[in-house]
């Protein structure tokens, strides 16, 4: 079995929503007001509709984390990382219940970062390379490790938290994902992209912790 490990920057609607974003703001705020429209803006970035995939991080198995990124082209983004994930999985032998031999591990993956893929897959029209199971209380084909760690309560973890309690070196370093909207504003695109990839390698680190699996070439 393969196993994709993964992490997704994202960011507020782009300008040309902004007249939409306003129509739906107006019906719940009849009395406009400038600055709560922009706090309402600066979250569709935690909404797929319209929210954006600034990068996808990604590592295979053993391989060194990666990314996704094409500036300005969100759907050249989404269209990788299927062909990605077609070539990781396996033909289904019983498509009634398919079985495509790829795990797909992340921190808070299940309620955000492949949600999130989806949707905007949908949005940009990009077809997915397969219906994934969100089936709750499992561990594959998607492996959370903030719903793991809680055994599926009613309760949040974040990954930094997670990773130092395990002993895992913090992946925030000069950045959280609170700032990628602001350093994206300034410019400072390779930041984000390192960002991603740290959290990418320390999902990775916090998976083989919680699971007690040692690194291929730690294997004897």
């Amino acid at each position: 079995m393969r196993k994709l490990f993964l992490d997704i920057e994202t960011l507020p609607a782009e300008e040309s929503k902004t007249e939409t974003l306003r129509l739906l703001f107006d019906k719940k705020n009849p009395q406009f007001d400038q600055e709560k429209f922009d706090e309402f803006v600066a979250k569709t970035n935690f909404d797929g509709a319209f929210g954006r995939i600034l990068c996808i991080g990604y590592a295979v198995d053993d391989d060194a984390p990666q990314n996704f990124y094409n500036e300005n082209n969100e759907k050249e983004t989404l269209q990788q990382f299927w062909h990605l994930v077609d070539a990781l999985s396996s033909t289904p032998r019983n498509m009634q219940y398919p079985d495509y031999d790829l795990q797909f591990i992340g921190h808070n993956v299940m309620d955000f970062d492949l949600r999130f893929i989806y949707q905007r897959s949908i949005v940009l029209g990009v077809k997915p390379a397969y219906e994934l199971n969100f089936a709750r209380y499992r561990g594959y084909p998607i492996y959370d490790t903030m719903k793991e760690w809680v055994k599926w309560s009613n309760s949040s973890i974040g990954l930094e938290y997670l990773a130092l309690a395990l002993d895992i070196p913090s992946p925030k370093d000069g950045i959280d994902g609170s700032q990628v909207a602001q350093f994206f504003a300034d410019g400072r695109v390779s930041d984000i992209l390192e960002y991603c990839k740290r959290d990418v390698q320390t999902t990775r680190d916090v998976y083989r912790k919680m699971t007690f699996e040692k690194p291929a070439s730690r294997l004897f």
